[in-house]
């Protein structure tokens, strides 16, 4: 399970909303499954069925995360016309055993959790809005 604020959970939305029709996309900050914070990334590839990071933010991430003495807990982004599901590619670039991974659904207006394991099985993480 990962507890999120809803505060976090509405800054999730309105980044979605905000960036459609491209995927938004970001980090939380916090520890043990428990998120303290949002970090919203650039979608470097401008896309509306995936997204990348820009390196440097990913670098300012880590170290304002470290700074507050806490961890990136999860990767977001935003589905925009699709659920809020692993898609085949997000499986594939899901590369981390250890981070959460939330999407949220635009066009159905739902926020999910899952993790993906080595053998690239994806299980669902109740979320506990908090």
């Amino acid at each position: 399970m990962i507890s999120i604020p809803k505060q976090i959970i509405e800054k999730i939305t309105e980044h979605a909303i905000q960036d459609y029709p491209t995927e938004a996309c970001g980090y939380l900050t916090g520890k043990d499954d428990v998120a303290f914070d949002i970090i919203k990334m650039t979608n470097t590839d401008k896309s509306n069925e995936h997204f990348s990071f820009d390196p440097k933010e990913q670098f300012q991430a880590v170290k304002y995360a470290r700074s507050r003495g806490e961890s990136l807990i999860a990767v977001y982004h935003s589905h925009p016309n699709t659920p809020a599901r692993m898609s085949q590619e997000d499986i594939r670039l899901a590369n981390d055993t250890e981070i959460n991974y939330i999407i949220f659904s635009v066009r159905d207006n739902t926020v999910k959790c899952f993790k993906v394991d080595k053998n690239k099985n994806v299980i669902e993480v109740p979320i506990r809005v908090i």
